[in-house]
Protein backbone atom coordinates (compact mmCIF):
# COMPACT_ATOMS: atom_id res chain seq x y z
CA UNK A 1 0.00 0.00 0.00
CA UNK A 2 1.01 3.60 -0.49
CA UNK A 3 1.69 5.56 2.66
CA UNK A 4 -0.87 8.25 3.59
CA UNK A 5 1.77 10.87 2.75
CA UNK A 6 2.40 9.39 -0.70
CA UNK A 7 -1.31 9.12 -1.39
CA UNK A 8 -1.95 12.73 -0.41
CA UNK A 9 1.01 14.11 -2.33
CA UNK A 10 0.26 12.15 -5.51
CA UNK A 11 -3.36 13.27 -5.45
CA UNK A 12 -2.27 16.86 -4.86
CA UNK A 13 0.47 17.05 -7.50
CA UNK A 14 0.13 14.08 -9.88
CA UNK A 15 3.67 12.88 -9.17
CA UNK A 16 5.97 11.28 -6.61
CA UNK A 17 9.74 11.55 -6.33
CA UNK A 18 11.00 8.40 -4.62
CA UNK A 19 14.58 8.78 -3.44
CA UNK A 20 17.11 5.97 -3.27
CA UNK A 21 14.94 3.20 -4.69
CA UNK A 22 18.04 1.61 -6.21
CA UNK A 23 21.26 1.63 -4.22
CA UNK A 24 24.63 -0.06 -4.02
CA UNK A 25 25.09 -3.30 -5.92
CA UNK A 26 21.52 -3.26 -7.21
CA UNK A 27 21.97 0.16 -8.81
CA UNK A 28 25.36 -0.84 -10.23
CA UNK A 29 23.87 -3.99 -11.79
CA UNK A 30 21.11 -1.97 -13.48
CA UNK A 31 23.58 0.64 -14.75
CA UNK A 32 25.88 -2.07 -16.13
CA UNK A 33 22.98 -3.80 -17.90
CA UNK A 34 21.91 -0.48 -19.43
CA UNK A 35 25.47 0.16 -20.60
CA UNK A 36 25.57 -3.26 -22.25
CA UNK A 37 22.47 -2.34 -24.26
CA UNK A 38 24.05 0.98 -25.26
CA UNK A 39 27.33 -0.69 -26.24
CA UNK A 40 25.68 -3.43 -28.34
CA UNK A 41 25.82 -2.61 -32.06
CA UNK A 42 22.27 -2.31 -33.44
CA UNK A 43 22.82 -5.20 -35.86
CA UNK A 44 23.84 -7.44 -32.96
CA UNK A 45 20.84 -6.75 -30.70
CA UNK A 46 18.67 -9.74 -29.74
CA UNK A 47 15.49 -10.23 -31.80
CA UNK A 48 12.83 -7.65 -30.98
CA UNK A 49 15.18 -5.03 -29.55
CA UNK A 50 15.86 -1.80 -31.43
CA UNK A 51 17.96 1.33 -31.14
CA UNK A 52 16.42 4.55 -32.47
CA UNK A 53 18.99 7.31 -32.72
CA UNK A 54 16.98 9.43 -35.11
CA UNK A 55 14.26 10.30 -32.55
CA UNK A 56 14.61 14.02 -32.04
CA UNK A 57 14.43 14.39 -28.25
CA UNK A 58 16.35 11.34 -27.00
CA UNK A 59 18.18 8.27 -28.16
CA UNK A 60 15.70 5.43 -27.62
CA UNK A 61 16.54 1.86 -26.63
CA UNK A 62 13.31 -0.04 -27.14
CA UNK A 63 12.09 -2.67 -24.66
CA UNK A 64 15.09 -2.03 -22.40
CA UNK A 65 13.26 -3.49 -19.41
CA UNK A 66 13.59 -6.94 -20.99
CA UNK A 67 17.22 -6.67 -22.09
CA UNK A 68 18.70 -8.16 -18.90
CA UNK A 69 17.41 -9.47 -15.58
CA UNK A 70 18.49 -6.46 -13.44
CA UNK A 71 16.43 -4.25 -15.76
CA UNK A 72 13.51 -6.68 -15.79
CA UNK A 73 13.47 -6.67 -11.97
CA UNK A 74 12.54 -2.96 -12.07
CA UNK A 75 9.05 -3.86 -13.32
CA UNK A 76 7.97 -5.16 -9.88
CA UNK A 77 10.52 -3.58 -7.59
CA UNK A 78 9.64 -3.92 -3.87
CA UNK A 79 9.56 -0.13 -3.40
CA UNK A 80 7.35 0.62 -6.41
CA UNK A 81 5.22 -2.54 -6.62
CA UNK A 82 2.83 -1.49 -3.79
CA UNK A 83 2.24 1.83 -5.56
CA UNK A 84 1.56 0.09 -8.88
CA UNK A 85 -0.90 -2.30 -7.28
CA UNK A 86 -2.81 0.39 -5.43
CA UNK A 87 -3.10 2.86 -8.29
CA UNK A 88 -4.23 0.11 -10.67
CA UNK A 89 -6.76 -1.27 -8.21
CA UNK A 90 -4.87 -4.55 -8.11
CA UNK A 91 -5.19 -4.99 -11.88
CA UNK A 92 -1.86 -3.85 -13.37
CA UNK A 93 -0.52 -4.44 -16.84
CA UNK A 94 2.93 -3.36 -17.95
CA UNK A 95 2.55 -1.73 -21.33
CA UNK A 96 6.28 -1.57 -22.03
CA UNK A 97 9.51 0.02 -20.97
CA UNK A 98 12.18 1.82 -22.97
CA UNK A 99 15.44 3.51 -22.02
CA UNK A 100 16.10 7.07 -23.12
CA UNK A 101 19.45 8.83 -23.26
CA UNK A 102 19.38 12.63 -23.35
CA UNK A 103 22.51 14.62 -24.11
CA UNK A 104 23.70 18.06 -25.09
CA UNK A 105 22.32 19.13 -28.46
CA UNK A 106 18.98 17.34 -28.23
CA UNK A 107 16.04 19.76 -28.62
CA UNK A 108 13.57 20.99 -26.02
CA UNK A 109 10.75 18.47 -25.47
CA UNK A 110 7.51 20.49 -25.20
CA UNK A 111 4.94 19.87 -22.50
CA UNK A 112 2.50 17.11 -23.43
CA UNK A 113 0.22 14.60 -21.74
CA UNK A 114 -2.42 11.98 -22.35
CA UNK A 115 -5.14 14.62 -22.47
CA UNK A 116 -3.57 17.35 -24.57
CA UNK A 117 -0.79 18.17 -26.99
CA UNK A 118 -0.53 17.93 -30.73
CA UNK A 119 -3.51 15.59 -31.01
CA UNK A 120 -5.70 17.68 -28.67
CA UNK A 121 -6.64 14.52 -26.83
CA UNK A 122 -9.00 14.57 -23.88
CA UNK A 123 -10.45 12.27 -21.25
CA UNK A 124 -12.58 10.55 -23.88
CA UNK A 125 -9.57 8.49 -25.01
CA UNK A 126 -9.95 6.17 -22.01
CA UNK A 127 -7.47 7.64 -19.53
CA UNK A 128 -8.88 8.30 -16.12
CA UNK A 129 -8.07 9.38 -12.58
CA UNK A 130 -10.50 9.19 -9.67
CA UNK A 131 -10.86 8.32 -5.99
CA UNK A 132 -12.66 5.14 -4.92
CA UNK A 133 -13.13 4.03 -1.31
CA UNK A 134 -10.43 6.44 -0.19
CA UNK A 135 -7.87 5.16 -2.70
CA UNK A 136 -6.57 6.63 -5.96
CA UNK A 137 -7.32 4.88 -9.24
CA UNK A 138 -5.18 5.88 -12.20
CA UNK A 139 -5.06 3.76 -15.33
CA UNK A 140 -2.07 5.33 -17.10
CA UNK A 141 1.17 5.64 -15.14
CA UNK A 142 4.79 6.30 -16.01
CA UNK A 143 7.70 5.35 -13.74
CA UNK A 144 11.05 7.01 -14.54
CA UNK A 145 13.98 5.02 -13.11
CA UNK A 146 17.02 7.32 -13.16
CA UNK A 147 20.41 5.76 -13.88
CA UNK A 148 22.44 8.98 -13.75
CA UNK A 149 22.39 12.11 -11.59
CA UNK A 150 20.62 15.32 -12.57
CA UNK A 151 22.09 18.45 -11.01
CA UNK A 152 20.29 21.77 -10.50
CA UNK A 153 20.52 23.74 -13.72
CA UNK A 154 21.09 20.68 -15.92
CA UNK A 155 17.61 20.73 -17.48
CA UNK A 156 15.61 17.55 -17.92
CA UNK A 157 12.14 16.53 -16.78
CA UNK A 158 9.53 19.22 -16.15
CA UNK A 159 5.87 18.91 -15.09
CA UNK A 160 2.89 21.13 -14.30
CA UNK A 161 2.01 19.93 -10.77
CA UNK A 162 -1.67 19.37 -10.04
CA UNK A 163 -2.70 19.65 -13.68
CA UNK A 164 -3.63 15.97 -13.90
CA UNK A 165 -7.01 17.02 -12.45
CA UNK A 166 -7.39 20.27 -14.36
CA UNK A 167 -10.81 21.04 -15.80
CA UNK A 168 -9.22 22.89 -18.69
CA UNK A 169 -6.80 21.74 -21.38
CA UNK A 170 -3.55 23.70 -21.23
CA UNK A 171 -3.27 26.27 -24.02
CA UNK A 172 -0.21 25.43 -26.19
CA UNK A 173 1.33 28.85 -25.54
CA UNK A 174 1.14 28.50 -21.76
CA UNK A 175 4.52 28.36 -19.93
CA UNK A 176 6.64 27.88 -23.06
CA UNK A 177 5.20 30.01 -25.89
CA UNK A 178 6.59 29.01 -29.26
CA UNK A 179 7.39 25.42 -28.31
CA UNK A 180 4.65 24.27 -30.71
CA UNK A 181 4.30 25.20 -34.36
CA UNK A 182 1.14 26.70 -35.82
CA UNK A 183 -0.08 23.24 -36.92
CA UNK A 184 0.33 21.82 -33.40
CA UNK A 185 3.62 19.98 -33.98
CA UNK A 186 6.68 20.21 -31.76
CA UNK A 187 8.94 23.12 -32.70
CA UNK A 188 12.43 21.58 -32.72
CA UNK A 189 13.99 25.03 -33.17
CA UNK A 190 12.56 26.24 -29.86
CA UNK A 191 15.01 26.72 -27.00
CA UNK A 192 14.47 27.42 -23.31
CA UNK A 193 16.28 26.83 -20.04
CA UNK A 194 13.68 28.64 -17.93
CA UNK A 195 11.58 27.18 -15.12
CA UNK A 196 8.61 29.57 -15.04
CA UNK A 197 6.21 29.79 -12.09
CA UNK A 198 3.90 26.76 -12.09
CA UNK A 199 6.58 24.39 -13.44
CA UNK A 200 8.63 21.85 -11.45
CA UNK A 201 12.01 20.69 -12.76
CA UNK A 202 13.23 17.43 -11.19
CA UNK A 203 16.82 16.84 -10.12
CA UNK A 204 16.86 13.12 -9.27
CA UNK A 205 19.95 11.17 -8.29
CA UNK A 206 20.88 7.85 -9.87
CA UNK A 207 18.59 5.27 -8.26
CA UNK A 208 15.68 7.68 -7.75
CA UNK A 209 12.28 7.08 -9.34
CA UNK A 210 9.78 9.71 -10.49
CA UNK A 211 6.19 8.51 -10.84
CA UNK A 212 3.61 10.49 -12.80
CA UNK A 213 0.10 10.13 -14.10
CA UNK A 214 0.14 10.30 -17.89
CA UNK A 215 -2.57 12.95 -17.47
CA UNK A 216 0.08 15.26 -15.96
CA UNK A 217 1.62 17.57 -18.60
CA UNK A 218 5.34 16.84 -18.75
CA UNK A 219 8.30 17.51 -21.00
CA UNK A 220 12.04 18.13 -20.86
CA UNK A 221 14.20 21.21 -21.02
CA UNK A 222 17.43 21.21 -22.95
CA UNK A 223 20.14 19.09 -21.34
CA UNK A 224 22.89 21.62 -20.67
CA UNK A 225 25.68 19.41 -19.33
CA UNK A 226 28.25 18.71 -22.05
CA UNK A 227 30.30 16.13 -20.12
CA UNK A 228 27.55 13.67 -19.14
CA UNK A 229 24.15 12.46 -20.29
CA UNK A 230 20.77 11.80 -18.67
CA UNK A 231 19.74 8.13 -18.66
CA UNK A 232 16.46 6.73 -17.46
CA UNK A 233 14.18 3.76 -18.01
CA UNK A 234 10.47 4.47 -18.40
CA UNK A 235 7.98 1.80 -17.37
CA UNK A 236 4.37 2.35 -18.39
CA UNK A 237 1.47 0.71 -16.55
CA UNK A 238 -2.22 0.54 -17.28
CA UNK A 239 -5.10 -1.77 -16.32
CA UNK A 240 -4.91 -5.48 -17.10
CA UNK A 241 -8.01 -5.30 -19.30
CA UNK A 242 -6.60 -2.46 -21.44
CA UNK A 243 -5.50 -3.54 -24.87
CA UNK A 244 -2.12 -2.44 -26.16
CA UNK A 245 0.53 -3.11 -28.74
CA UNK A 246 1.87 -6.64 -28.19
CA UNK A 247 5.55 -7.03 -27.42
CA UNK A 248 7.72 -8.69 -30.09
CA UNK A 249 8.13 -12.45 -29.69
CA UNK A 250 11.86 -12.06 -29.15
CA UNK A 251 11.24 -9.73 -26.20
CA UNK A 252 8.60 -11.98 -24.66
CA UNK A 253 10.95 -14.95 -24.92
CA UNK A 254 13.45 -13.26 -22.60
CA UNK A 255 10.92 -12.56 -19.84
CA UNK A 256 10.29 -14.57 -16.71
CA UNK A 257 6.81 -16.15 -16.30
CA UNK A 258 5.98 -13.49 -13.68
CA UNK A 259 6.76 -10.62 -16.03
CA UNK A 260 4.90 -12.28 -18.89
CA UNK A 261 1.88 -12.36 -16.59
CA UNK A 262 2.38 -8.66 -15.83
CA UNK A 263 2.41 -7.69 -19.53
CA UNK A 264 -0.54 -9.93 -20.41
CA UNK A 265 -4.02 -8.56 -21.12
CA UNK A 266 -6.61 -10.14 -18.83
CA UNK A 267 -10.31 -9.60 -18.17
CA UNK A 268 -11.67 -7.82 -15.12
CA UNK A 269 -13.07 -11.08 -13.78
CA UNK A 270 -9.89 -12.55 -12.33
CA UNK A 271 -6.88 -11.00 -10.62
CA UNK A 272 -3.38 -11.91 -11.68
CA UNK A 273 -1.57 -14.21 -9.28
CA UNK A 274 1.39 -11.80 -8.97
CA UNK A 275 -0.74 -9.18 -7.18
CA UNK A 276 -0.98 -11.46 -4.16
CA UNK A 277 2.77 -11.13 -3.69
CA UNK A 278 4.41 -8.21 -1.89
CA UNK A 279 7.79 -9.17 -3.37
CA UNK A 280 7.91 -10.89 -6.75
CA UNK A 281 11.00 -13.00 -7.40
CA UNK A 282 11.63 -13.50 -11.09
CA UNK A 283 12.17 -17.11 -12.08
Amino acid sequence: MMSPEQRYFFDLTGYLHLEGVLQGEELAAVQEAAQRYIDTPPDQLPPGFEFHGEREHFNWYLHAFAFDKPLEALTMHPKTWPIIKELSGGMPRLGGGNMMVDFYGKPFHPLHSGREGAQKRSMVDGRHYFIQDGLIRCNDLVFFFYLTDVHPGDGGLIVVPGSHKSNFVRPPECFYPGSYTADGSYNDDYTSTEVPPGIVNFTPKAGDVVVISELLPHGAMHWLAKDRDRRFVTLRYTMQYSEGNPLPDGVLAKLSPETRELVAVQSRDELKSIVDQDVVSLS
